[in-house]
């Protein structure tokens, strides 16, 4: 049963989300939204990329006179103001929203906290923000969806994180729960869209039902192709909500970009991927996390290079210790052998030569893979064809059902051109 206030407040939200929408269209099905096909948006040649966050006057009048939830981390920048002008420092979100008077009333946080600071997988409790006061509800650990209680006093959600494209960075997996969370309360989801940096790459093994954890939690290839607002899209869609429900759901999208556009992140998404060489081998080498392998947690080339004490000796040694994002890393004060892809060309698919070849040099096989590496790849497929000494070329040929059907299935979901 609806109360005549979320009633009022989603009616509003609609009619100003149809105003504002552009390219986008609202279609409404009974008490939920989704936004329906739309075409792509086009790239405006030579003018800079703009993400949601950015046009402002796209989303301001959204946000009026609203109470805000807003799930965010330290990617939430904001560059230009509501005139298009560049600002002369980035601001976070929270803090632009804040100053253009807009009521943000909790921030929500996902894995590695607001200001990104923990590790991997590290318990986040809630807390408050020390800069502005707002208190922070954290989605890890055993809290990843918003309970009731949490979504009290909001009007409507702003979702702003940045992604890398692959199916086990779990901010996809954040996405999925605060969309549930919202559509059972009836509250409204802004997304503020950004691009993908690994935007034109769809590859890899499509997860398999039995495989589904925080890491994986739908039927898509490692690396998917799409932005957060295009996932959203499928998420609602393809009705992968507990329950089938669908969330009342607006997407701000950036501006003068398209998918195989290059994208350097102006902020790390998070503390162990520091750069682009990183974000573009992150896919490839985090597979090595089902592994004995170290992907350099705990050293300064992240997801840059690899090696373990098991491997054979070589001119590429490194001894990982405690960093910012790896308290106690694998390996700690041990010495490991490996290679440095630091300076490597590239990649534009799931690579899978690294993997393959530390599998067949590592002085015990038997011990070479461990149980979440078939949570990593969706399947205990790839484990199998790897021990079992099948071609890489083969490999790559058991994964092309899956990767055109999910390319058909995608198809519809997505909001700009190639």
């Amino acid at each position: 049963m609806i109360s005549n206030s979320v009633f009022k407040n989603t009616v509003l939200f609609l009619v100003l989300a149809i105003v504002s929408c552009g390219n986008s269209a609202i279609r409404q099905k009974g008490s939920k939204t989704e936004i329906s096909d739309a075409g792509t948006l086009t790239h405006k040649q030579n003018d800079p990329i703009l993400c949601g966050a950015d046009n402002f006057e796209k989303y301001q009048s959204l946000l009026a006179n609203k109470r805000i939830g807003v799930v965010t981390n330290p990617t939430s920048i904001v560059n230009y103001d509501g005139n298009n002008k560049k600002l002369k420092n980035p601001v976070h979100l929270v803090d632009f929203m804040l100053s253009n008077k807009l009521d943000v009333v909790k921030i929500y946080a996902p894995e590695h906290g607001f200001r990104g600071t923990a590790d991997a997988g590290e318990l986040i409790k809630d807390g408050k923000d020390s800069k502005t006061g707002l208190p922070i509800i954290s989605l890890y650990g055993n809290n990843k969806k918003p309970k009731p209680d949490q979504l009290k006093q909001i009007d409507i959600m702003v979702f702003d994180l940045q992604d890398v494209g692959a199916r086990f960075y779990t901010y996809i997996s954040s996405l999925h729960y605060i969309m549930e969370a919202c559509a059972e309360e009836n509250i409204p989801l802004l997304i503020l869209d950004r691009p993908n940096p690994n935007g034109s790459i769809v590859d890899g093994p499509v997860l398999e039902k039995e495989f589904t954890s925080f890491v994986g939690m739908h039927p898509i290839p490692v690396l998917h192709g799409m932005t957060i607002g295009e996932y959203a899209r499928m998420i609602n869609g393809e009705k992968w909500l507990k329950n089938g429900v669908q969330c009342a759901l607006e997407i701000i999208p950036c501006s003068n970009y398209k998918r195989s556009m290059s994208y350097s992140l102006p902020v790390k998404p998070s503390p162990n991927l520091p750069n682009d060489q990183s974000i573009n081998l992150y896919a490839s080498l985090c597979l090595f996390e089902g592994t004995n392998v170290s992907m350099g947690r705990g050293t300064e080339k992240q997801f840059q290079i690899y090696g373990s004490p098991f491997l054979p000796k070589s001119d590429f040694s490194f001894t990982p210790g405690p960093n910012l994002g790896a308290k106690d890393p694998v390996y700690n004060g041990k010495l490991c052998y490996g290679e440095d892809l630091s300076d490597a060309p590239k990649v534009n698919r799931l690579e899978l030569k690294w993997l393959i070849k530390a599998q067949q040099e590592t002085s015990d096989k038997k011990v070479f893979f461990n149980s979440f590496f078939s949570k990593l790849a969706g399947t205990q497929k790839l484990q199998q064809q790897i021990e079992s000494g099948m071609k890489e070329s083969d490999i790559r040929k058991s994964w092309e059902k899956g990767l055109n059907a999910f390319k058909k299935m995608r198809s519809p979901y997505l909001i700009y051109e190639n």
